[in-house]
């Protein structure tokens, strides 16, 4: 049962709280996300089953786009609505204001990762240094804002619209907005829209995921797809270096009847496993 879910994470749940309901449903320990959803934070969860969880790297590397919600003059020690007020401050920024950030803020630099998150240091996750109460330098990491489009102002929130790179934290977005008016911000909701071709319209409810139509995966992997016969298909089910007579940088094999044998990338002159996903020791 190799397959790939879309689902739509409601509001309150953790990323493994949505991993444990599907796994109970399908009937598989044997299943993972591709990019956490802290609680607050709702829309596109994409799941891997099976021998897809190999596909991990390929698709948490995709770009993704976020409807974002701000509460101004308010500063959590988690960045959202759900941590501990820092600071408060009456001061807000103005429409104007808002649009002329929107035009100039950096769409590359170096963002520092929320004290409230898993990256670690040291080998401990930065939260469990949060809950100790110790000290720790928080790390930074190059981010692309490749869209960045204000939507809405409403008093003291405002609502925008990004596509980002991997790694970037949009609770850390908003407090560098923030800080480059010298202001206060504080995420108060979060909606992921799109991560890489899969869209909030393909999400369906946990309660309904064993209705969603099969996602194949040469619809949605980005590179050539290739299908081979039984001799070849013998060949790479047992991880044999293959020619690079087509030149390929990445290549999917499939047998003839498209069933996914492996994924193989171009090293020197020939072509090697990268991910397998129907030999015959998986």
């Amino acid at each position: 049962m190799n397959q790939i879910y879309v689902v739509y994470k409601r509001k309150g749940m953790t990323s493994r709280d949505v991993v444990n309901q599907v796994g109970k449903k399908l009937g598989t320990k044997k299943i993972g996300h591709t990019g956490t959803l802290d609680p607050l934070a709702e829309g596109v969860l994409v799941l891997l089953v099976e021998r897809y969880t190999k596909l991990n790297p390929w698709f948490v590397a995709k770009e993704k786009e976020y409807l974002v919600t701000v509460k101004m003059g308010l500063l959590t020690d988690t960045l959202d609505l759900e941590g501990t007020i820092l600071k408060e401050d009456k001061k807000i920024a103005s429409k104007e204001q808002l649009e002329n950030l929107f035009k100039t803020f950096p769409k590359t630099y170096l963002q520092e990762v929320p004290l409230y998150s898993a990256v670690k240091v040291r080998g401990k996750k930065l939260y469990q240094y949060a809950r100790e109460k110790k000290g720790v330098v928080l790390p930074k990491r190059e981010v692309h804002l490749y869209q960045l489009e204000l939507l809405s102002v409403d008093q003291e929130t405002f609502t925008f619209r990004t596509v980002v790179s991997k790694g970037t934290y949009i609770r850390s977005l908003v407090r560098d907005l923030g800080e480059s008016l010298g202001l206060l911000f504080t995420m108060s909701a979060l909606v992921r829209t799109r991560q890489g071709t899969f869209t909030l319209q393909e999400a369906v409810p946990i309660e309904e995921i064993e209705n969603q139509p099969p996602i194949l995966l040469e619809d949605v992997l980005n590179i050539p797809i290739e299908v081979v016969d039984s001799v070849k298909a013998f060949a790479i089910q047992n991880g044999q270096k293959l020619k690079n007579e087509k030149h390929y940088d990445s290549v999917l094999f499939v047998d003839s009847n498209k069933m996914p044998l492996a994924i193989y990338q171009k090293k020197g002159d020939l072509l090697c496993v990268h991910t397998m996903l129907g030999g015959k020791n998986q």
